[in-house]
């Protein structure tokens, strides 16, 4: 017998799948963060000035004298070096893993090791970073207490250099943040095998 009324019969509840974060949008982040930190790595490396001074006079004749300043003499900026071209090959990496390597997934353990490495080198450009800005800070105010002159006024190429390479390993540090989230949030998901929206 047809419905009374020509009632239609109510809709169940909709299933709304959970989204996730597009493979692109890390794709992305990663190419990013390596031209950051390899921008970073490169400025620094080639990070070089050379300038002559006037260091006494003798009568009427000046003597002079050839300095130079380079990242080699800082062992903070070479660890900066170190520590850039390391995540920027860790990037690189994960891109080629990311573009030919979805098949190797090994039981869910190819994003733990994904957000393993991702976090260790977050840490590693932080740490990097770190104590090239304390460095550059010495150099550019330098330290009164401990007698230490500023380099900045007489070598202002070099700390232009080495300030623009900082801005660039910042950049990346904070896209390996996001990286890093965006890896142990994947990670917590295939973990937990949350069940879709509407689902009993």
């Amino acid at each position: 017998m047809a419905p009374e009324n020509n009632a239609k019969p109510e809709p169940g509840p909709k299933i709304v799948p959970v989204t996730k974060p597009k493979g692109w949008v890390v794709l992305v982040l990663r190419l990013l963060a390596l031209a950051a930190t390899a921008s970073a790595t490169i400025v620094m490396g080639l990070n070089k000035e050379t300038k002559t001074f006037v260091v006494a006079t003798v009568g009427t004749t000046p003597i002079k004298a050839t300095f130079s300043a380079k990242f080699q003499h800082t062992p903070a900026f070479v660890f900066f070096v170190i520590a850039n071209g390391l995540v920027s090959f860790h990037n690189l990496v994960m891109i080629s893993v990311n573009l030919f390597g979805k098949k190797l997934d090994y039981k869910g353990l190819r994003l733990a090791m994904i957000a393993i490495f991702d976090l260790l080198n977050t840490v590693l450009a932080s740490a990097g970073v770190n104590g090239a800005v304390y460095m550059a800070e010495l150099g550019k105010h330098g330290n009164s207490h401990a007698r230490w002159n500023k380099i900045c006024d007489r070598f202002k190429t070099f700390c232009d250099h080495g300030g623009g390479a900082i801005i660039a390993s910042f950049i990346g540090l904070a896209l390996m943040i996001v990286i890093s989230i965006i890896s142990i949030v994947k990670l917590a998901k295939s973990k937990s095998n949350t069940p879709l929206l509407g689902e009993p």
